[in-house]
């Protein structure tokens, strides 16, 4: 046996599949809840929204922001000279950004889950 054999290798070959297996994100299939999941079991399970409103039907919209954006502006390299050797230009700037993205789930009068929508802002 390999880990008998070779006790770091089996240590190692243990920790990666910890590993491996803490990675799994779980998918959550919200068209089979859509009807039975209430609000209160949302907050229970992802916590409170981040944003909240009720409609005048009585009508609850929430949105929680499952992944957080970002900006990133950067130089790329140093200070390029002139061919002349006269005057030196400023390095290019890099800005790169991503999105915030956001789940919006809609909840009946009876607290059940009428619709969802992933949003990207």
């Amino acid at each position: 046996m390999i880990i008998s054999r070779f006790p770091t290798a089996g240590v190692a070959l243990l920790l990666l599949a910890g590993l491996l297996g803490g990675c799994a994100t779980r998918k959550i299939d919200w068209s089979a809840r859509v009807g039975t999941y209430t609000f209160d079991q949302a907050v229970v399970e992802i916590g409170p929204p981040d944003k909240q409103a009720k409609l005048t039907d009585d009508t609850l919209v929430a949105e929680w922001l499952t992944r957080r954006g970002y900006r990133q502006v950067y130089a790329t390299g140093g200070f390029y000279g002139s061919p002349y050797g006269a005057m030196a230009y400023p390095p290019p700037v890099v800005d790169t950004y991503s999105p915030d993205y956001f789940l919006r789930l809609t909840f009946g009068p009876d607290g059940r889950l009428l619709t969802w929508k992933k949003l990207i802002r």
